[in-house]
């Protein structure tokens, strides 16, 4: 067991707001933030117009990346910002169920599954027993979201992981009682990456359970408040599911839960970029045979990944290359990103006809089927 930093450890700029004196500066973070989301068009309407439309709908996608606001963590994230003086997103204050329901009409998108945004997660510096009910409405939600919409939504279930033995008791509830699909979970908590021996009975409660666990990225301490000239989302944000796959990798997660089905958010971060780095300076450790028995990118080929912020030619050529087209799945990043932007995107990059029925819907498709 572990608790929790005093600071937030959780978002890519929570960690920033938590610093003494720094909610101004916070604050400007995530204005310029909003800002080049905005410059970027992704914060534009989340409808398709003329022809896409019809292309778009006749898809059948599966939104692998998908996120939702139960109305009591709503509240507890805008309260946690206010207390920082951190402007919402628009997007996020608008999100609606039949809101999220009528965008993926326009879309063309079948089916959404559920998870939650790793900022601020689910702490915002409470109890732990705070902390386990706010996991418990966020799933209970979900769960109902689910049944109320039948087919169109899936659920990721989301976990504690602070402790243990909470960490445990959820799994079993998402599970067994709702009936989850997977579960969601950051690539960082408190500067400890999920190859970390504190989470290692987590791991292996999914490894029995043979589910599917889904990442999603955030900045770690470390990274937030660099002045390299853009904020966290665009350079930190994915840098970390980099930081969680190697971790995974070199602590021999990947082969000790080996019936777990991992997938990892935005193209794998910088994995595709780095693959061949990570082998070169890796490939001859004295446990290479522990940690990667059939070589490093045989272990990095076995994951899935999302398209969501992924699907430039530049992006897609490299992750196409490292990985077979069977491993990368849809996904959407919705609200924060219009939902047809990577389902447009996808069309443009001149794939093969099956290559990418196998993106929009097919890999999701056997991947979210229950062992």
């Amino acid at each position: 067991m572990f608790k929790p930093q005093t600071s937030c450890a959780h978002a890519a700029w929570s960690c920033m707001a938590c610093q003494p004196n720094s909610a101004n500066a916070h604050a400007a973070d995530r204005r310029q933030l909003l800002k080049g989301l905005g410059g970027l068009g992704l914060f534009g309407s989340l409808g398709l117009a003329g022809a896409p439309v019809a292309a778009q709908s006749s898809m059948g996608l599966i939104d692998t990346h998908h996120h939702f606001y139960p109305p009591a963590y709503q509240k507890a994230w805008f309260d946690w910002e206010d207390k920082r003086n951190i402007p919402h997103f628009s997007q996020q204050e608008k999100w609606t169920r039949e809101g999220a329901v009528a965008d993926m009409d326009k879309a063309g998108v079948k089916k959404a599954m559920l998870s939650m945004a790793s900022t601020p997660g689910v702490w915002f510096d409470l109890p732990l027993a705070e902390i386990n009910q706010m996991v418990r409405t966020v799933n209970d939600y979900g769960a109902q979201m689910v049944k109320d919409f039948p087919g169109r939504f899936g659920l990721f279930a989301a976990l504690t992981m602070v402790d243990v033995e909470s960490t445990l008791k959820e799994i079993a509830y998402a599970f067994d009682v709702l009936k989850a699909d997977g579960v969601g979970i950051q690539t960082n908590y408190g500067d400890k990456w999920p190859g970390h021996p504190d989470f290692a009975p987590i791991f292996q409660e999914l490894n029995r359970r043979k589910a599917l666990v889904y990442f999603h990225p955030l900045a770690a301490n470390c990274c937030g408040r660099l002045n390299t000239g853009t904020f966290p989302a665009v350079i930190e944000v994915p840098h970390d599911t980099t930081r969680a796959v190697v971790n995974l990798l070199l602590s021999g997660s990947f082969v000790k839960f080996r019936d777990i089905q991992w997938l990892f958010s935005h193209g794998g971060g910088t994995i595709p970029m780095l693959a061949g780095r990570i082998n070169f300076f890796h490939r001859n450790a004295k446990n290479i045979a522990d940690v990667a028995p059939n070589g490093i990118e045989a272990e990095l080929k076995r994951l899935y990944y999302d398209t969501a912020n992924a699907t430039h030619p530049s992006s897609m050529a490299s992750l196409l290359k490292l990985v077979p087209s069977s491993q990368v799945v849809y996904g959407s990043d919705y609200p924060y990103v219009a939902m047809d932007t990577q389902a447009t995107a996808l069309t443009q990059l001149g794939l093969e006809p099956k290559v990418l029925q196998e993106i929009q819907h097919l890999n999701a498709e056997r991947l979210l089927k229950r062992p």
